[in-house]
């Protein structure tokens, strides 16, 4: 079809045979057609409007913000009609006029700015941040009940009453019951215990460490210092007024022993007493004193706590605990299960788990600390003399008086070795060292064999480290200091009868004792403080000599 009438019969058939369509067409573009009107000739880029200036986007943008601002508007007074007058009250309270914009919110929460002198050594932004910190507002009301202290009742409680200083103490409010119980606590202790002082050092150490750091920076030289172990030789040591002079006996001291955590020392003798002192090397003063009447004192222990006392005694099967925050004294009259006829010679685990008793026939029995309820019993060949917990409570030492050696394990109360102490005939006594790496053996002939940890569990024939042969008479008490530096022998059969062993050359200080040594007499038992530096000793004259050793750094 030709292309003149292609173009004329076109139109005619859109219109013709699709009535339904919208009638009005899209103007052409190109043509740039006007509606009724015949089409016109597109423009040219140059005859076209230019686009809308910045004064029309604003104009727009203003426009828009005011209808969003008359919606919002709309919607908030919506909302107003729904609240209870009391909340819109309380609303205009705390936040003003709810009319207000956000703006005018924020100003009043932040506050008015404090003017506050620049520092000519600051910052354009540390000044900023210091312009836009709000300032600390003051509360909108105080409540009057929160000002009056709540009072407790001392009458109705029988450890409050006990705390009384009169009758009209009858109330007391939360602070004064805190520093009377503050007071009580530090009673006991025979004064503030040693870890509230190292708390307050630490935290006074962490201010200064900055500044310690600053002042290593700026400083030349050698940093490596020489080393602080105790050196062998002479040990350098100062003999300080009894532990117990402000309550002297002359029953023999049976045992004598320092707190784990305070710097009180406990002494225990056969003249049925327990006494607490506070260890200042000078005076000395008693804390507290516990008499149990009958019952002559064989043994006395801290818990591993620190909390409480056990006691047993020469010619009884009780054993008594005694509570010290408490005040209370519980006597354990028998143990279920136990059938020994008299409860002597007991252990205490370093991790206050366990409670170790020694029987007859070769029995040793292993009981909780907590219930003091029977675990299970274990047996050696022979006499049992003596036993010990190691340093991680896992495993206890246990001397036969056939001069053998067994070693338990706690949790599965089975016997991992079995060896014979070299030359000893006769076991009287056994100790670990809290680094776990000795084990210390003693003879009725007075040897002390010094064995490695490791051997004795891995060799079934252990060859010592070293035998002591100082003592020429049975050893009957063996101490590790903390720091397993020194190892105490001694021997209650001869006067004088001590020597202090350096470790690890295992050789004796020869300045210990000193010779005639009149005080000394028979010691049956001793220890070392577990920090301050302390030694002690109880002798048969019912004296609890006190020693401080100057190797600590703390003197």
């Amino acid at each position: 079809m030709p292309p003149e009438r292609r173009s004329r019969t076109k139109p005619e058939r859109r219109t013709g045979s699709r009535p339904n369509r919208k009638t009005p067409m899209k103007p052409d573009r190109k043509a740039g057609a006007g509606p009724g009107g015949p089409p016109r000739k597109a423009a040219y880029s140059s005859q076209r409007k230019p686009p809308a200036g910045p004064r029309a986007a604003a104009a727009a943008i203003t426009i828009a913000a005011a209808e969003e601002s008359r919606l919002r508007e709309l919607h908030r007074l919506t909302l107003e009609e729904d609240k209870p007058a009391v909340e819109r009250c309380l609303e205009e309270l705390v936040f003003g006029d709810a009319a207000d914009n956000e703006d005018a919110l924020l100003r009043r929460l932040r506050g008015p700015r404090v003017q506050v002198q620049e520092d000519s050594g600051d910052s354009e932004v540390e000044n900023e941040a210091k312009d836009n910190f709000p300032p600390q507002k003051k509360p909108v009301w105080v409540d009057e009940e929160d000002e009056d202290e709540e009072m407790v009742d001392m009458m109705n409680n029988r450890f409050r009453k006990d705390m009384m200083k009169n009758a009209s103490e009858n109330k007391l409010s939360k602070n004064e019951l805190q520093k009377r119980l503050k007071e009580e606590f530090q009673h006991a202790m025979g004064g503030v215990p040693a870890w509230v002082e190292t708390n307050k050092r630490k935290a006074s150490s962490d201010d200064e460490s900055e500044e310690d750091e600053d002042d290593l920076l700026q400083r030349t030289g050698n940093f490596i210092s020489t080393s602080t172990s105790l050196p062998k030789g002479i040990l350098k040591m100062k003999n300080c007024l009894h532990a117990n002079a402000e309550r002297p006996t002359t029953a023999r001291i049976s045992s004598v022993q320092f707190h784990p955590g305070a710097q009180v020392v406990m002494v225990a003798a056969l003249d049925n007493s327990v006494s607490l002192f506070q260890v200042d090397g000078k005076t000395n003063p008693k804390i507290q004193s516990i008499y149990l009447e009958k019952f002559p004192i064989f043994k006395a222990r801290f818990s591993a706590n620190g909390e409480e006392v056990l006691a047993t005694s020469t010619h009884s099967k009780v054993l008594y605990v005694y509570d010290m925050l408490a005040g209370k004294l519980i006597p354990v009259h028998q143990v279920r299960g136990l059938k020994e006829k008299i409860v002597r010679s007991f252990e205490v685990s370093s991790d206050g788990s366990f409670l170790l008793i020694n029987g007859v026939a070769g029995y040793f029995h292993l009981l909780s600390m907590k219930t003091k309820e029977l675990i299970s019993s274990m047996k050696v060949n022979g006499r049992i003399a003596a036993s010990t917990f190691s340093s991680d409570s896992k495993k206890v030492y246990a001397s036969s008086a056939d001069g053998e050696v067994y070693v338990w394990d706690v949790n599965s109360r089975k016997c991992l070795n079995r060896f014979v102490d070299e030359g000893s005939l006769y076991g009287l006594s056994i100790a670990a060292s809290r680094n776990g790496q000795y084990v210390a053996c003693g003879s009725n002939c007075g040897v002390v064999n010094i064995y490695s940890q490791d051997s004795c569990l891995q060799e079934t024939n252990p060859k010592p480290i070293k035998a002591i042969m100082n003592l020429v008479t049975g050893v009957s008490s063996l101490a590790f200091n903390p720091t397993t530096e020194i190892l105490a022998i001694a021997s209650e059969k001869m006067k004088e009868a001590v020597r202090l062993v350096h470790l690890p050359s295992c050789t004796v200080f020869s300045n210990f004792p000193v010779v005639k040594q009149k005080n000394l007499s028979l010691v049956h038992t001793m220890d070392f403080s577990p920090r301050s530096g302390y030694f002690a000793l109880g002798n048969e004259k019912g004296r609890a000599l006190l020693y401080r050793l100057h190797h600590y750094s703390d003197f």
